[in-house]
C-alpha cells in the first residue's frame, strides 16, 4: 500500500534500480541488463553446493537471489 507521494517515489526508485541491476532478463537467456553474462557451471559437484542467498525489497514485493559467499 502507497502511503503518500514520498513513499510513492521511493518504491518506484527501488524498482527502477532492481529492474535494471539484478532482474533476470529471460529474452536475453536471463542475463541482467547491466552486467556481462556469467560463465557457465558445468562441474557437477559445484553444482550440488550452490549456496543462495535471497534478500528482499520492497517488503517482500522483490526479491533478489545471489549465491553467497
Amino acid at each position: 500500500m502507497i502511503l503518500n507521494q514520498r513513499h510513492l517515489l521511493y518504491a518506484l526508485r527501488e524498482y527502477e534500480a532492481f529492474y535494471n541491476s539484478h532482474r533476470p532478463h529471460q529474452d536475453i537467456a536471463n542475463v541482467r541488463p547491466l552486467a556481462p553474462p556469467p560463465e557457465p557451471i558445468t562441474n557437477p559437484d559445484r553444482l550440488a553446493h550452490l549456496n543462495m542467498h535471497r534478500n528482499d525489497r520492497l517488503g517482500g514485493i522483490l526479491h533478489e537471489y545471489d549465491r553467497a559467499a
